[in-house]
């Protein structure tokens, strides 16, 4: 049952997925070429709580991290180790936070130094596929609208689409109603109304779209061994249209990016 929430609820949601943008944002500054992920985790850790919020991974179905740090051909759920980063990865860092009593999650695959134009590609496409999926997140649409964007534009790319994997529901929960598919058909699954607030994340592999899982029951890999990218947003409908509630202007800030690609999903210009 998909639950709506009030324009007040929504508002301390926003407060929920600016503790992970700000954590994102922070990280940015930090993710180089011979740090190893379990120092990033550490540090996400520490910069939660001081915000009055509790990570939101940590301990969740028995996950051992705050973050999922998921480099190269991981496309999520990957377990924070001591593995340098090297020149020419990419890393996809998912992170959650609980506070006042709800939930962010959102995620951005950084690249680590230069990349290859190919892998460059990649995150692009999947970065623009992500707000093309936003886009049908409003009044009139359906599930399957969202789905059917992303696939439609990433698959012309020539990219894999994870099945097994989907965006979701947000709230007092990590995952609520209603499941977020990154493929689908127009038209198909539940009616978007009012209120309702989800993860929107598409997870797109530079080969096929098969995945595999390590034996540590947490890491998914592409099954051929390519590169994975990985972007989500948190966002709400109001007033019929899509709103973003997280942000990645905090990860443009550290960066030195300058981007407009948020402005026609907010009511108005964010205060960094």
């Amino acid at each position: 049952m998909v639950k709506i929430k009030t324009s007040e609820e929504i508002e301390l949601m926003r407060e929920s997925a600016l503790v992970v943008s700000k954590t994102l944002g922070m990280l940015a500054s930090e993710i180089k070429s011979g740090i190893h992920t379990l120092y990033l985790d550490k540090l996400a850790e520490e910069f939660i709580r001081e915000q009055g919020a509790e990570p939101g991974f940590l301990g969740m179905y028995d996950f051992p991290n705050t973050l999922n740090m998921s480099p190269n051909a991981q496309v999520v759920h990957g377990i924070p180790n001591k593995v340098p980063l090297k020149e020419g990865d990419i890393l996809s860092v998912d992170c959650g936070a609980l506070k006042n009593g709800y939930y962010g999650d959102h995620a951005y695959t950084f690249p680590i130094g230069e990349i290859d134009s190919e892998t460059e590609k990649l995150l692009r496409v999947t970065k623009e596929s992500l707000y093309i999926g936003i886009r049908e997140f409003k009044i009139g649409n359906r599930v399957g609208d969202v789905g059917y964007a992303i696939q439609n534009y990433c698959e012309g790319h020539g990219y894999g689409v994870v099945r097994e994997l989907v965006g979701h529901g947000l709230g007092e929960k990590l995952h609520e109603s209603p499941e977020m598919p990154n493929y689908g058909k127009r038209g198909r699954g539940k009616k978007f109304l009012e209120g309702m607030v989800v993860a929107i994340e598409p997870m797109i592999n530079g080969g096929t779209r098969r995945i595999k899982q390590l034996k540590d029951g947490w890491t998914i890999l592409t099954a051929d061994g390519k590169p994975s990218a990985h972007f989500e947003h948190n966002v709400a409908i109001v007033d019929g249209k899509p709103e973003l509630l997280s942000t990645f202007q905090y990860i443009y800030e550290a960066l030195g990016v300058e981007s407009d690609e948020e402005e026609e999903f907010r009511r108005s210009k964010m205060v960094l």
